[in-house]
């Protein structure tokens, strides 16, 4: 049993909520996520309902946090894959594979350093900016989809278009960073599409039209 029958729900403090939470650790052997919910779920109830909250620590046994390895392609694996790909997409899936990026971080042409080999991401995951390196492997093939990419945003712009997404504060900071060559993605979309979040038509990277049909 979780919780004492001997004393009324109003009356039970942190000493039941202590061993209700150890039993579910050291015997019902749920996850950590799932002792944290019951916990906010009980002090919720005492500081909301009952209007008693709780003033006294919780030192309870703490449930583990689940500890997997990764499932890592072998290099095999990695050519296997690569080999199915062709064109752009192929190249796109070895640079994710030799940058470490995400398949939803944008790369932009302002990105790529090729002197110096390095990729320089801004406003990642988490917010954060990273360094990493540019396999010298993709340096060559890398420049055909940028030659292609520039030609197609000079046509935009000579259609009146050619405005990519910014983050909010830069878009505000500089308006006419939306249109520039720098900030236009590496892996553009052939064709222009409504955004989801703006309704504004523009052409979005290539890897999240992609994720999203």
């Amino acid at each position: 049993m979780l919780f004492s029958q001997k004393r009324h729900p109003s009356e039970m403090g942190a000493i039941e909520l202590e061993s209700s939470l150890t039993y579910l650790a050291m015997h019902g052997q749920v996850a950590a996520a799932t002792q944290n919910q019951a916990l906010r779920a009980w002090l919720f109830r005492s500081a909301e309902v009952l209007r008693q909250p709780l003033d006294d620590a919780i030192k309870a046994a703490r449930a583990k946090h689940p500890e997997h390895l990764p499932t890592v392609l072998s290099r095999d694996e990695v050519r296997r894959l690569l080999d199915a790909l062709n064109g752009t997409y192929r190249l796109m899936a070895q640079f994710l594979y030799g940058s470490g990026f995400r398949l939803l971080e944008c790369l932009r042409v302002k990105d790529l350093d090729f002197d110096d080999q390095q990729i320089t991401l801004r406003d990642g995951k988490g917010q954060k900016d990273r360094r990493t390196m540019l396999p010298a492997s993709l340096v060559t093939p890398l420049r055909q989809p940028l030659h292609q990419g520039q030609a197609l945003h000079t046509d935009d712009l000579r259609e009146g278009d050619g405005a990519v997404s910014l983050p909010d504060a830069l878009a505000r900071t500089f308006p006419n960073a939306e249109r520039e060559w720098l900030w236009q993605y590496v892996f553009p979309a052939h064709k222009r599409s409504s955004d989801p979040r703006s309704g504004v038509v523009r052409r979005r990277a290539k890897h999240i039209l992609s994720n999203n049909l």
